[in-house]
């Protein structure tokens, strides 16, 4: 079970979410929530909702912002709430009964929500309003929303072409979860489990996290190597053992290509397709197209643009260093020509070789608890936030924990959820999600705001360390959690990380900055044995190795990020008959991706893409939003104090604070005073130089 009840959990003729919660900050109570409760739940909640939009679409007085609009803010409060915690639970803590679940209610969801958007009723109130000429600026960007969002949704189309989008809509929210709990299903299928034998160059905190990983499966005698990320990659990068490297290795990159019933190949196919097909339907040449003309990039020829100007000189790199590392395994007596499996293990060699570097010594001095201070004290420094651990409010599981929030003079912001270890019953990777948005409608709504990780849990009465790259990871989806926290508007349409998807990465990228950053390092890095300062000579050498590698990130993300766009450039025609497997290799074949770099995400598990549309189309976005991170962070270095406290509230107004309440290019220039070019990022990673 997902939640266990409790003794005052109500009865079958009720459920919890039908009556106002007395937690603190009204967060769910998690304990009294049972699977069961979600049907009867999410049946009254949209109940509830279609009879506030049928009010709406029928209220005999002109249209107004208020009674339609402002209307339609204030509808389907019921339904977010169930959506919310049910979502929170699917993600981060599931059950046979929740995925059952999920795969019933992704599809009446959908209809649910598209039935609205294109209503015509509805449509006509709000092109009756205009452009928004003498509205608040608020109120006009939030109309300006509801205007787009309904002709993109096809509103304005004739019956027959609403039909087959309602049926579109249906069969991709099907298929998005269908694809998400296949890879979940091949995860936990997964584990490696090993003898002390088979441990050779792995550290001695790695082995008690293989430890603690097989006996949480049930093979307290045995190490246990997952596919949580933090787990596999961990091992990849230390195991001497070649065979292991390879065995985990595939398992990893074949996560929903193995074949029968949790194969995706069939489900990304006809989700390529059905998405060519509804964007024909609205009148675009594809999918892509349809999905950038909403973005801040806005044309596809734009994303190939700055993909393209980074792919070169990032695969010089990589072939540069994979030449390096081929050297090296012949200087040590090796043969074998340097594979996928092997990358990160002589990389680590190499990275150590040039720079002194060893991952195993940098770990102790990233524990978990320290890395969360250091982003606490960042937003603290930033945007004068505190936060207060509270042991009180009810949680989903026992390792979540929760921290009240408090801005300048202690004024409330809201929660804040770290969910930070891998377990069986969690998806794989790092996100941030809300159980509630911030809003100030009615009265202020302060934001719940969720951080989810996959961190590999140490044995009990260990401190769990952090990778360098883990802990990047942290600050990241904290970047996120910031957006959220301190979104400072009106509306819900607007609120928090409600912004366009090449924009929502800017707060979150631009947040690692400051976890590698010295001032950051010698504070809050320290052993977590020991308590001892991270040494300066040791940071100098991060510092000199920071851009070390970049060139195989920058090409494992590119590849996917160029695939994802070459899926959705599809016509319908074109994407009639195709087959993802040949159309990766193809793809990949064009712009010679290096035989030995995987893909960051190979389409069978592409989340990002697949599951649900959230960056179909769009994971070039991350990238894109480097562009803005790196010259940002530049602002403040340009003052010589990273944390300057004049760019620090620009950057909370313009950026942080301010959600989707304006066009984001017209946010940026609000803080920057100007738009960046690609020019930054290239510094940032190290690839002047090559380009």
């Amino acid at each position: 079970m997902a939640v266990q009840p409790s003794a005052s959990a109500p009865g079958p003729a009720g459920t919890p979410f039908d009556t106002a919660w007395t937690t603190p900050f009204e967060t769910p109570p998690f304990a009294a929530i049972r699977p069961e409760h979600f049907e009867p739940a999410f049946d009254a909640a949209l109940a509830a909702h279609r009879a506030e939009i049928e009010r709406i679409a029928t209220d005999p007085a002109p249209p107004t912002f208020e009674n339609t609009i402002a209307a339609m803010e204030r509808s389907g409060r019921a339904l977010s709430k169930v959506s919310a915690v049910f979502h929170v639970l699917a993600g981060a803590h599931t059950n046979d009964a929740l995925l059952a679940l999920e795969r019933s209610l992704s599809p009446k969801l959908a209809a649910h929500g598209n039935a609205i958007r294109t209503d015509g009723r509805l449509f006509a109130r709000i092109t009756a309003l205009g452009d928004g000429t003498g509205l608040p600026p608020e109120e006009a960007r939030v109309l300006e929303r509801y205007t787009l969002t309904f002709r993109r949704s096809g509103a304005g189309l004739d019956e027959t072409a609403k039909a087959r989008l309602a049926e579109i809509t249906r069969r991709l929210a099907t298929l998005g979860t269908t694809f998400s709990q296949n890879v979940l299903a091949d995860e936990q299928a997964f584990v490696l489990l090993l003898d002390e034998a088979d441990l050779a160059g792995l550290s001695e905190a790695a082995r008690e996290e293989a430890r603690a990983a097989a006996t949480e499966r049930g093979h307290p005698d045995k190490f246990a190597i997952t596919l949580a990320r933090s787990s596999v990659e961990g091992f990849l990068r230390a195991a001497e053992r070649r065979d292991l490297r390879e065995q985990a290795f595939k398992a990893w990159a074949a996560r929903g290509e193995n074949g029968g019933a949790t194969d995706n190949a069939a489900v990304i196919a006809e989700t390529v397709r059905l998405r060519a097909e509804r964007a024909k339907l609205l009148g675009y040449d594809s999918f892509a197209a349809y999905r950038l003309e909403d973005a801040m990039a806005k044309t596809p020829d734009a994303v190939r643009a700055l993909l393209d100007r980074v792919w070169t000189p990032a695969r010089a790199r990589a072939l540069a260093d994979r030449d390096a590392m081929q050297e090296m395994i012949r200087a040590e007596g090796g043969n074998e020509p340097l594979a996928a499996w092997d990358w990160r293990f002589w990389a680590e060699k190499l990275r150590k070789a040039r720079y002194g570097i060893d991952e195993n010594e940098v770990r102790p001095y990233l524990p978990l608890d320290r890395m969360i201070a250091a982003a606490f004290d960042t937003a603290g420094k930033l945007f004068g936030l505190s936060f207060a651990e509270r042991h009180d409010v009810p949680v989903w599981h026992p390792d979540v924990r929760v921290w009240e929030v408090t801005g300048p003079e202690g004024r409330p912001v809201g929660l804040f959820f770290g969910d930070y270890f891998a377990r069986s019953s969690k998806r794989s990777g790092a996100w941030m999600t809300s159980l509630r948005k911030q809003e100030k409608l009615d009265g202020e709504e302060l934001p719940l705001i969720v951080n989810v990780m996959n961190f590999a849990k140490p044995a009990a009465g260990e401190p769990a360390l952090l990778s360098f790259d883990d802990a990047r990871t942290l600050f990241h989806e904290f970047g996120h959690a910031l957006h959220g926290l301190l979104s400072d508007v009106t509306y819900p349409t607007i609120s928090g990380t409600s912004v366009a998807t090449d924009f929502v990465e800017l707060p979150s990228q631009l947040y690692e900055h400051w976890m590698e950053h010295p001032e950051i390092l010698k504070k809050f890095a320290r052993h977590a044995v020991t308590g001892a300062p991270m040494p300066d000579e040791l940071m100098a050498r991060l510092a000199r190795a920071r851009t070390f590698g970049q060139g195989f990130a920058t090409v494992e993300y590119v590849a996917s990020a160029l695939v994802d766009m070459d899926f959705h450039a599809l016509t319908p025609e074109q994407a009639a008959s195709i087959d993802p497997r040949a159309f990766e290799r193809e793809s990949l074949g064009r712009i010679g991706m290096p035989e030995e770099i995987v893909m960051r995400h190979r389409p069978p598990h592409f989340t990002h893409v697949f599951s649900g549309g959230g960056y179909a189309a769009a994971y070039y976005s991350y990238m894109w939003s480097e562009v803005l991170d790196a010259d940002a962070f530049a602002a403040f270095e340009e003052t010589g104090d990273v944390f300057d406290p004049g760019v620090a509230k620009k950057l909370k107004d313009h950026v942080y604070a301010a959600g989707g309440s304006r066009d984001p290019a017209d946010a940026y220039v609000a803080f920057r005073g100007r738009l960046p070019d690609a020019d930054a990022l290239l510094r940032k990673r190290g690839l002047v130089a090559a380009a």
